[in-house]
């Protein structure tokens, strides 16, 4: 029988939060035990508050299968610290079986066959069933998306993100924040969220003519719960315009703006806020940062960073809450909130196993209508995988490997450069690949897969800026999601060493030779942040190629060598 401590922290003290648990005490289960809704939603109440956080979703209204990373780099004072711990160090930590359902949920070792003995994760018809059954112990609870919600999918795509409006909007939310909802575009967006039935919050979504807040996205909402007041503080993504196409949002200035934060919380204070809750779509790093930079924060609800942990981190006196992605966990947080103080808490992630949770008829019918449309086209067998094929991790997943394959096969290209997005399901060997499944991993607003020259000079000027954008000690200077994907380049980085003498060794991998600097190379890549960047979009290109493959096969790639990791 799974324990109450299973999935569940705890946290007390008379005078201040105390983390409970403690590494070691959670998912201890049987790879052959079998589980129940009971046991994944089993919950002791605690004190007067309840958080429900979901983010990330990409657009996944559909049970799919997820790989976690094998490898998460740290730098800086996070090199070896959580999330940047993986595989058997990983569960080593949490105490987590080989083999068990944990394993399979929250590390990436043997995936492919505990995916077969455990099956898809995720739906939003399970997750509305898991929302209402904490509503039903607490029907106050508070649910929070952290973004990345309408984008991701053929049908979001297709219907311009307003799948996953309706969807979302019959979980009944009580606030959002955002990051590649502004690919959508300026006027979509502001369609969309003028007619949300909760708030759409961001303190650091500013007007680029005036400088200041927009009406649009307030920066905080407060809430009457519990017999005390929270104010839910909606944190943006900060780098738009730099990870995505500022020329689609053009109204709209960003930024982390923690001394705007450090003002926001001063006044929910000063308006008789006994608990202050952020919204974050910083990714986790940044996060951590903040909570030490600002003063008065009792939980941050991470995304941006998909990490997915059994146990909340405490960042100074700072709470933070990471929930993963793609609807394959819900985090409960529960509060005790007494005398203006944030007391103690207890936390839960629950992981979406789509055997074991219930579909929620209500929404698995609106699913169903959202999809109909489009049921046959995206259903459509384009080819088949006989190996694993996954997108996670700070270098090339199998399913980069396979659209740089594309890129440079259909655009007859030497070099291929695909961006390090972390989005998109995994498929095991066996599956069949349909369009749905190509979208799942290319969809977006801007896909177009150009063809240029670039020489060996500006290759490497690429290769280090996103570097950067990874690997700078400073989490407030990493804008980027994971180092961008290369085919046919290889090359050696220390992830250690500054910007501009990180990458060394770069080689034209079809003849072995090293790139000249002088040289031009011809280069596919897609996801360009160029405005009137021209090119097939790029799931015509990976469909092409999936279909001439037929079935495909992942091959090993070494082509990059990792130092100082």
């Amino acid at each position: 029988m799974i324990s109450r401590r299973d999935f569940l922290q705890v946290g007390m003290a008379a005078s201040a939060i105390v983390g409970g648990s403690g590494f070691g005490n959670w998912a201890r289960l049987a790879a052959q035990q079998s589980l129940s809704q009971d046991q994944l939603l089993e919950f002791e109440t605690f004190g007067n508050v309840s958080l429900i956080h979901v983010t990330d979703i990409h657009a996944q209204l559909k049970p799919v299968y997820f790989r976690e990373p094998s490898e998460n780099i740290g730098v800086g004072s996070n090199k070896g610290a959580v999330p940047h711990v993986t595989g058997a160090r990983f569960r080593s930590l949490y105490g987590i079986e080989d083999g068990s359902p944990s394993h399979y949920a929250l590390s990436s070792g043997d995936f492919a066959s505990l995916a077969k003995g455990y099956g898809r994760v995720g739906g939003l018809d399970r997750v509305a069933t898991v929302i209402k059954a904490i509503r039903a112990d607490r029907p106050d609870a508070i649910l929070l998306d952290g973004g990345d919600t309408w984008h991701g999918s053929y049908t979001c795509y297709k219907t311009a993100g307003q799948d996953m409006v309706n969807v979302m909007n019959a979980l009944n939310p009580d606030a959002m924040t955002f990051h590649w909802e502004f690919t959508l575009g300026s006027d979509r967006v502001t369609e969309i969220v003028e007619n949300l039935p909760f708030a759409a919050l961001g303190q650091n979504i500013f007007d680029v003519e005036w400088d200041e807040p927009t009406e649009l996205f307030p920066p905080y909402k407060m809430f009457e719960r519990g017999g005390t007041k929270v104010a839910v503080i909606g944190q943006a993504f900060p780098y738009m315009p730099i990870a995505n196409p500022g020329w689609m949002f053009p109204e709209f200035a960003f930024g982390i703006r923690d001394k705007n934060m450090q003002a926001m919380v001063n006044e929910v204070r000063a308006d008789g806020a006994e608990c202050v809750v952020v919204l974050s779509h910083n990714g986790f790093d940044v996060d951590k940062k903040m909570a030490t930079v600002v003063d008065g924060i009792d939980v941050i609800l991470s995304g941006h960073t998909h990490d997915a942990l059994p146990e909340p981190v405490l960042s100074g006196k700072t709470i933070i809450v990471p929930s993963g992605s793609n609807g394959k966990f819900v985090s409960r947080v529960d509060l005790d909130i007494r005398n203006g103080q944030l007391m103690g808490y207890r936390h839960k992630l629950i992981p979406v196993f789509a055997d074991v949770i219930e579909r929620d008829a209500e929404v698995s019918a609106l699913i169903d209508e959202q999809r109909a449309p489009y049921l046959e086209d995206m259903s459509e067998v384009i080819g088949k995988t006989d190996s694993l094929l996954y997108r996670r991790g700070n270098f090339n997943g199998t399913w980069d490997d396979l659209i740089c394959d594309a890129l440079i096969s259909e655009r007859d290209a030497e070099i291929a450069l695909s961006p390090g997005v972390r989005w998109g399901p995994s498929l095991i060997p066996g599956q069949d690949i349909t369009r749905e499944d190509i979208f799942n991993v290319t969809s977006m607003t801007y896909g177009k897969a150009y063809r240029t020259e670039m020489t060996g000079e500006f290759l490497k000027i690429v290769l280090e800026d996103v570097a950067d954008n990874i690997f700078n000690p400073d989490p407030y200077y990493q804008q980027g999601g994971d180092m961008v994907r290369t085919g046919g380049l290889g090359y050696r980085i220390d992830v250690n060493k500054p910007q501009g003498d990180r990458v060394s060794n770069m080689t034209l991998l079809q003849s072995g030779e090293a790139i000249d600097p002088a040289r031009s190379y011809v280069v596919a890549g897609w996801a360009s942040v160029n405005e009137g960047t021209e090119g097939p979009q790029i799931w015509d290109v990976v469909e092409n190629h999936v279909r001439n493959l037929g079935i495909v096969t992942a091959r090993e790639n070494n082509s990059v060598e990792v130092v100082g990791a």
